[in-house]
């Protein structure tokens, strides 16, 4: 069966990647990595945020957003400020993909236009960005409740 991932795309921040690895495993949903990351996955920091959940998340890194496309089968769904489609007005299905860019940049315009879908997070006028932690974490918690978490499988 098919089931929801989370993909960080060139990660930034060893701590927010942490802290996304422990809400992919209490969540029970796979995390992929596309490098190069700005830290070394397992680094000090990294686990710290992840705490001992760090050793349960089922974490997959991919030298290149290519090798991860080509080894994805699902939707790639892209949670970004520059989208106009907002999360809870998205339809997911089981087998989406919800990636996230980098902290400071957010994905390359070729990456952008090569995700099957785009959805944004709507915030009050002047605000600039969520933290991508949480943002992911909104995201995540919409699609499963969609896909109707209860039937959801949480084993990694």
């Amino acid at each position: 069966m098919n089931k929801m991932e989370v993909c960080l795309f060139e990660p930034e921040i060893a701590q927010n990647a942490g802290t996304i690895a422990r809400l992919c495993t209490c969540f029970g949903v796979p995390m992929n990595i596309i490098e190069p990351a700005s830290f070394i996955i397992g680094s000090r920091d990294f686990r710290r945020a992840g705490m001992d959940y760090i050793d349960r998340t089922k974490i997959r890194c991919h030298n290149s957003f290519k090798e991860f496309r080509q080894n994805f089968g699902g939707r790639i769904v892209l949670l970004d400020v520059k989208a106009t489609l907002p999360y809870f007005e998205f339809n997911y299905e089981p087998n989406d993909c919800i990636m996230v860019g980098k902290e400071s940049t957010g994905v390359p315009d070729d990456i952008y236009e090569f995700c099957d879908e785009k959805i944004i997070i709507p915030m009050k006028e002047g605000s600039r960005s969520l933290n991508v932690a949480i943002s992911l974490a909104i995201g995540l918690s919409e699609a499963l409740r969609q896909i109707n978490y209860a039937q959801h499988h949480l084993e990694l």
